[in-house]
């Protein structure tokens, strides 16, 4: 008895996610996976949070929102990067490259999705000539802080405190640092 060769869509395929920058027509579901994302790792937070997380459009007015897709065109996960000479928060100074809200949606985790679009953010800094990449993690992120060690990050605790992320809710950063 002869055993069929799999066709394409019997095999998941294995590559590593594409990395481009998201289109106006995903801004909706890159917005659900990050909100997804971040509602799967942090408990309490408000429906006004939420809604700045799904906002992609208003983030692509500040910078550049990257996602990373599946060989189906499924948005796998996300990151907001600023645009070169610019800054998404206060934590980055001259020279360095920040990103901000890193998002992984819960059924792709586990696959290097997280890893690859750190890299992306890091070979951009490259590219950009920064001589550092840095950014901030909530202290429940132990997962994703595993993931910044691992790829050489070490912490900035110099550059860490209570930031107000809206009025009257504070919350301890963590600041991370990779020098390039």
């Amino acid at each position: 008895m002869t055993t069929p060769l799999p066709t394409d869509s019997d095999v998941r395929s294995n590559d590593a996610p594409t990395i481009r920058l998201v289109t106006p027509d995903e801004y909706a579901e890159a917005g659900r996976v990050t909100a997804e994302a971040y509602r799967h790792s942090y408990d309490g937070l408000t429906e006004a949070y939420l809604a700045s997380l799904t906002d992609v459009a208003g983030r692509v007015v500040e910078g550049d929102v990257w996602v990373a897709v599946d060989t189906d065109g499924t948005i796998l996960g996300t990151v907001w990067v600023p645009r070169p000479g610019e800054r998404l928060s206060p934590l980055a100074e001259d020279g360095e490259l920040d990103f901000r809200q890193l998002a992984v949606a819960p059924a792709a985790r586990g696959r290097g999705v997280g890893a690859a679009l750190t890299r992306h953010v890091i070979d951009l800094a490259r590219a950009r000539g920064a001589h550092r990449v840095v950014m901030n993690s909530g202290p429940e992120m132990t997962g994703a802080h595993a993931l910044y060690l691992k790829l050489g990050f070490r912490r900035l605790t110099e550059r860490e405190h209570p930031i107000e992320v809206e009025p009257g809710h504070w919350i301890d950063l963590r600041a991370f640092a990779l020098d390039l």
